[in-house]
């Protein structure tokens, strides 16, 4: 029942807030305007992310006061200050912008200090920091390279957050299952205002909130003696769908930082599905996968060793999707 309280507040504050947040958007004139490379046709709204980033620091800061975190509460606190400064870099790089250089080394010391920070309370060795840094930075824009279909990012966060509140229950971690728990209610509230018509985004500040929050959960579960498979399983596919669009345009010579329409799920929009559908298959393999972590994790070598190759199994479908796709279609029409 007390973690009822802090995913509730959670959720109705990233669900109501933008009744207020989206007229002042529009005012400030915070849009975006659709391009060649774009998913979207119209200009819209974008940076409504800030009231995602709201119901995540409200249900936290819930968590805390309400007593349902007693233990590890500095993990809950540096997960605060890990949200709210990526949000806030996400946030003046959608009203204001900011170049290449500049928001990629803040997004360095935010893993760093945010990686040192868990170190500290958790007494590990400062050496994680070099690998905690890259792991929060790189997700911070894994997750920005793969918000570009409506509910995509919403659907990830939710999903994420419930597998890595399972997590929390599996390995005794209660601050892990109110961190998970709050960020998927948080997402999930943004769900009815991206979905369908897609009227609004949520923009940098969003994305970098999704990237933020989920590495440095993980990062902090991860030093706290979480099973790796717990963690690593439900960002799988948007692991393997970043890295192989990067490693294919830069073997074609192509500006690897550049927008562009290559990525897996894109590719599904352009063989015929809809947003919806695309953001849909994302997040079914992403379930598969992030259920598998759950099974194997500690497991046996043969639950391991049949889990491992389910994943692959799955990872390597999702990749040919696109293809598959589009010679069924082919096949349909002929």
């Amino acid at each position: 029942m007390a973690l009822a309280v802090p995913v509730a507040v959670s959720f109705l504050a990233s669900l109501l807030l933008p009744f207020a947040f989206i007229p002042l958007l529009r005012r400030l004139g915070v849009v975006d305007v659709p391009n060649e490379r774009s998913s979207h046709t119209k200009v819209v709204i974008r940076g409504v992310g800030a009231t995602i980033a709201a119901g995540v620091l409200l249900g936290l800061g819930t968590a805390l006061l309400t007593g349902y975190v007693a233990v590890d509460r500095s993990l809950v606190l540096i997960l605060i200050a890990v949200v709210a400064s990526a949000a806030l870099l996400g946030w003046v790089e959608d009203f204001r912008g900011l170049s290449i250089k500049t928001r990629f080394t803040g997004q360095l010391l935010i893993g760093a200090a945010a990686t040192a920070a868990l170190a500290a309370a958790l007494g590990q060795s400062y050496w994680w920091v070099p690998a905690g840094m890259l792991v929060i930075a790189g997700y911070i824009n894994v997750a920005n390279f793969m918000d570009g279909v409506n509910g995509i990012s919403g659907l990830h966060g939710m999903v994420v957050g419930i597998l890595y509140a399972a997590s929390g229950a599996l390995s005794g971690q209660v601050w892990l299952i109110a961190a998970g728990a709050v960020i998927a209610a948080a997402f999930a509230a943004f769900l009815p205002w991206n979905l369908g018509r897609g009227s609004v985004f949520m923009g940098d500040v969003g994305s970098y909130l999704l990237g933020a929050s989920i590495a440095g959960t993980a990062v902090a579960a991860l030093l706290a003696g979480v099973y790796v498979e717990y963690l690593l399983f439900p960002i799988l596919i948007y692991l393997v769908d970043t890295f192989t669009t990067l490693m294919r345009r830069i073997r074609r010579g192509e500006r690897w930082y550049a927008a562009h329409r290559q990525h897996v799920y894109q590719r599904l929009t352009d063989a015929g599905l809809s947003h919806v559908q695309s953001a849909s298959v994302v997040t079914a393999c992403t379930v598969l996968i992030g259920a598998t972590g759950l099974v194997t994790g500690g497991s046996g070598w043969g639950t391991t060793a049949a889990g491992t190759v389910f994943v692959v199994a799955v990872a390597v479908l999702y990749l040919a999707s696109p293809k598959l796709l589009a010679a069924m279609r082919g096949r349909t029409r002929a």
